[in-house]
């Protein structure tokens, strides 16, 4: 019975530090602090952009990784975010949303535009 309550107690803690930072919301609005650049995990290797920000909310600091080739963050810029771990980057569960706010659009992008915030272009 011990065991039991302990492993109760062991799920209850690691749902809440989970879902604490997006707290239950599909998209959220932050505030960069820093632009900079992380080496992945060990069989891949290249420099991934990313940028520490801070939750207008809860002032929460989180590092969230930039899709895409180019950006144009810099520091003070609002952009939004949303949940989605980058898999070989370590501690980054959070994905910056492009074509919002001040985060531009990939520009000259022909395929997967949803992803990357670009619009339709026009046939002529």
């Amino acid at each position: 019975m011990a065991r039991l309550t302990q492993l109760i107690k062991k799920t209850s803690c690691r749902l809440d530090t989970k879902s604490s930072t997006m707290s239950n919301c599909p998209q959220r609005r932050v505030v960069c602090k820093k632009v900079l650049t992380i080496s992945p995990k060990k069989p891949n290797s290249a420099n991934r952009r990313v940028c520490k920000v801070k939750l207008l909310k809860t002032k929460q600091i989180l590092t969230v990784k930039i899709p895409g080739e180019g950006h144009n963050i810099q520091q003070h810029s609002t952009i939004l975010i949303r949940g989605g771990r980058s898999r070989d980057l370590i501690g980054v569960r959070n994905i910056a949303i492009r074509g919002k706010y001040d985060l531009l659009g990939v520009s000259n992008r022909k395929t997967s535009r949803s992803r990357y915030g670009v619009k339709r272009p026009i046939n002529n």
